[in-house]
């Protein structure tokens, strides 16, 4: 069984006189390749403290893009934590193909 990762954006907050990003939510989608159906799922956020001047690789809001962003997303995480998301997931995905627990009643 093979499970891919999917870090995704799900929006940011900005500040709207320069548009330095405050914030971050992203989530990360954990689909199981054998049926390409997505089985997990976690989602957080990051906050950036704004500089009392904007550094010199600042990117304009408007030529952010994706990757730019989860980038700083994972540099912020750091690997371990980046590393402890992704084997959560891959856990969890786990539970969903061969579950251990069941809910219900044995009577109507």
């Amino acid at each position: 069984m093979t499970i891919t990762k999917t870090w995704q954006i799900n929006t940011m907050e900005r500040d709207l006189s320069d548009g330095y990003v405050t914030k971050v939510i992203y989530r990360i989608k954990a689909t199981d390749t054998s049926d390409g159906i997505e089985k997990a799922r976690e989602t957080g956020e990051i906050t950036f403290t704004k500089p009392s001047s904007l550094p010199s690789e600042f990117i304009d809001y408007n030529n952010l893009n994706e990757s730019t962003v989860l980038n700083w997303i994972k540099t912020k995480l750091g690997s371990t934590d980046v590393a402890s998301i992704e084997a959560k997931l891959n856990t969890e995905v786990e539970l969903v193909k061969n579950p251990v627990t069941a809910t219900g009643k044995p009577w109507s």
